[in-house]
Formats: C-alpha cells, structure tokens, sequence
C-alpha cells in the first residue's frame, strides 16, 4: 500500500535539523504500525509524511502503486481528503462548532452525495450519534477524541494515521479510544499510529522503532493480524 525509497527530510529554517534520514520502508494494506521513540527521533515527521502533509527532500514514495512525492500541494491535498483520515493528540477539532459539522467538514471539499447520512454512520460508529448537536467545548477529552475519529472515518478511508491519539486522555479513556483503533483495523483498513508509550504497542501488529531520524528496530508481532 505505502513504499518509500529512499526518503529524507531535511529542515532548514533557523537550526539545521536532519529530520529523517533516507528511509525504506513498506506498509501493506491492513497492518496496524505502531511507530514508537524518543522526542524528535523523526517518527511524527515519518507519519506527516506518510500522511501527504509535507512532502520529501529526497526518494520516492508510492501510495497505492502511485508515485505521489512529486504531487502538488493542491494534488496531495485532494488525495489525503480521498483517502486518509487523520487522528492527533490535541484533536483540532473546531470548538464553538457542532460534533456534526466537526465532522461533516472533509466532506465540503468536495461534492459528496448522503453527506449527512456519512456523518451519522461515522458518529454512531464512535457511540456519539446523541451528542451531535453538542459544541466541542461542551464534549469531554474522550468524546473529543472519538468525534475527530469519526471525522477521520467519514470519507471511508483507507488509511489512519494516528499522532498520539491518547496523550491528552486519562487510562481509562485512552484504553476505549484504543478498543475503537481495533474495530477500525478489524474492518480491514491500515492504521499507522505514532507513540510514546509502549502500553500501546501491544494493539500492533508491527511496531518500528525510531531514533535520531532513522529506523532501527521493525518487528512483526506475532500471532497479530
């Protein structure tokens, strides 16, 4: 689903930072990645990446057997709202907004037919179909967290990407946002979630290890699917 070749990224405003030196790595459709490291070993730049938010220095990257790092910014903009859905720590979501319109709004890029009928399957998906007219403000961190997931799942993507979707939430909530993450890999699709903590690796089927921009460990966890 996802190859890189060679795959660098360099930052060179103010301090010079060798965010991600050259990279291969392969991600086939259906695994569920667990990158984990240190602060600024590279792994967030790794998933922005990944996730067309910015685009390399170096190498290839092939999305879907399409070579997409020389894409425009307006192309990788219509690809990621096609076809990835994204999950952060602070889950910007729009505050003074509804649930609904929170995550109705991927769907407004584009002429998108039942759009409403999208946002109320992807909201009943995280058990907030009741809650739909509540401000964002007005949600709980959780509620919070599982409205940007049903925003991340609205267009019916692919692939999920996750930049530590627990770190703003308490153990118990993490531990529902994580059971959801499973339902999510169980319907067939690719999750690749960024981590500092290693009580979350264990919902991985393949965890990457990262330090000072490169790949150092990637192990296959066994009897995962």
């Amino acid at each position: 689903m996802l190859k890189l070749q060679n795959v660098s990224r360099l930052y060179t405003e103010g301090t010079v930072v060798q965010a991600l030196y050259p990279t291969n790595l392969t991600i086939e459709q259906g695994e569920f990645v667990a990158i984990k490291g240190p602060s600024g070993c590279g792994k967030s730049t790794l998933l922005y990446l990944l996730g067309l938010l910015d685009a390399p220095d170096t190498g290839e990257y092939c999305f879907e057997n399409e070579r997409v790092d020389q894409l425009s910014r307006i192309a990788r903009a219509h690809l990621r709202n096609r076809s990835i859905g994204f999950v952060f720590q602070s889950f910007n979501l729009l505050s003074r907004t509804s649930a609904f319109d929170n995550v109705l709004l991927p769907l407004q890029y584009g002429q998108t037919p039942e759009a409403a009928t999208k946002v109320r399957t992807a909201l009943e998906k995280v058990g907030l179909w009741d809650r739909r007219q509540n401000w964002s403000n007005q949600l709980s961190g959780g509620q919070q967290q599982r409205v940007a997931i049903a925003r991340a799942l609205v267009n019916d993507p692919k692939l999920i990407l996750a930049d530590e979707p627990t770190g703003n939430l308490d153990s118990k909530t993490g531990l529902d946002v994580m059971k959801l993450f499973q339902s999510i890999h169980a319907e067939g699709r690719t999750v690749i979630m960024v981590t500092h903590n290693d009580e979350l690796i264990n919902y991985a089927s393949r965890v990457i290890t990262m330090k000072d921009g490169l790949i150092i460990d990637d192990t296959r966890m066994k009897g995962r699917n």
